[in-house]
C-alpha cells in the first residue's frame, strides 16, 4: 500500500521520476510498518496466552475447591491435566501457583473471567477453547460433578455463550470422551459419535463432512497458537482432534462411505 500511494503521488507531482522515488519510499514504508506490525502482534499473542493459560488454571482451583475443599481426587485430577500437557518445570510450577490462588477464599470468579475478557473478548474461538479446555480438567475423572457444571455454566455466561450452548459443548465433550482411550461400547458408539460431532444422526453426508471439517479447522493447533492459545495447552485441542476423527470415521463406517 505504501509502494502503490507513494509512486501514485509521485507521478501525479512529478511524473516517472518522482513515481520511482515515490515507490522507494513507500517501500521503506512499508517494510518499517510490517517490522512494527509484526513486533507488535508476537507480544501481543504473547500477552493473551499468558493470559489465557493464567485464568484457565485459576478456574481449574476454584473448580475443584468448589465443594468447599479440595480433596486427594481433585489433586489426582490435577496432576493428570498436569501430565497430558506435558508442562516444563517452570511451566509447571505456575500452573501449580494460579491453581493455589484460584482455591482461594479470596478468588472471585466473575472479576478473573472479566480479566480475561479484557484480553480476549474480541476471539469468540478463545472463549470455546477455554470452557473445552476446563470441561477437559473437569472430565478428567470420567465425570462432571454437578457443582462443576454450576460453575462452567457460569463461566460460560460471562463469556457470553448461553446455557444451550454450554449443553452443547457439554454433550460433546463428554462424547468426544468415550473416544479417547478406549472404543465406546457397541450399543452406544455411534450414537456418542454423532454427539461428539455436534450433529443429529439424520444429518445429510455433506453436513456431516462439513460438521467434521469445521470442528477439525477450530481445534487445528496452528490456529488456536495463532489467536493465543499457549502451545503446550493446545495439546488439550489435538487430544480433541483425535477424538473428533475417530468419531468421524465410526460414522463414515457405519454410512457405508468410502
Amino acid at each position: 500500500m505504501g509502494k502503490l500511494i507513494g509512486g501514485l503521488l509521485g507521478f501525479i507531482t512529478g511524473g516517472v521520476v518522482l513515481a520511482v522515488v515515490g515507490l522507494v519510499v513507500g517501500y521503506f514504508f512499508d517494510r518499517g510498518l510490517k517490522q512494527a506490525m509484526g513486533f507488535n502482534y508476537a507480544a501481543r499473542r504473547e500477552q493473551v496466552q499468558q493470559v489465557f493459560f493464567d485464568s484457565t488454571f485459576r478456574i481449574m482451583g476454584h473448580l475443584a475447591k468448589v465443594d468447599g475443599r479440595i480433596c486427594e481426587r481433585e489433586i489426582d485430577q490435577a496432576e493428570v491435566i498436569f501430565g497430558q500437557l506435558g508442562l516444563s518445570r517452570e511451566r509447571r510450577r505456575s500452573a501449580i501457583e494460579r491453581f493455589k490462588e484460584g482455591s482461594a477464599d479470596s478468588f472471585v470468579l466473575e472479576e478473573e473471567v472479566s480479566s480475561f475478557l479484557q484480553h480476549c473478548a474480541t476471539q469468540p474461538l478463545l472463549k470455546q477453547m477455554l470452557i473445552e479446555a476446563l470441561l477437559a480438567m473437569a472430565m478428567a475423572d470420567g465425570q462432571v460433578d454437578p457443582m462443576e457444571e454450576d460453575v462452567l455454566l457460569r463461566v460460560a455466561g460471562f463469556l457470553g455463550i448461553n446455557a444451550s450452548e454450554f449443553q452443547r459443548l457439554l454433550r460433546m465433550g463428554r462424547a468426544q470422551q468415550q473416544f479417547h482411550a478406549e472404543q465406546p461400547s457397541p450399543q452406544t458408539a455411534v450414537e456418542d459419535a454423532y454427539a461428539a460431532l455436534g450433529v443429529a444422526a439424520e444429518v445429510s453426508n455433506a453436513e456431516l463432512k462439513k460438521a467434521y471439517r469445521r470442528l477439525m479447522s477450530e481445534h487445528h493447533p496452528d490456529k488456536l497458537i495463532a489467536r493465543g492459545v499457549p502451545e503446550d495447552m493446545v495439546k488439550i485441542a489435538t487430544e480433541k482432534s483425535q477424538e473428533i476423527r475417530a468419531a468421524y470415521d465410526l460414522i463414515r463406517q457405519h454410512r457405508g462411505l468410502g
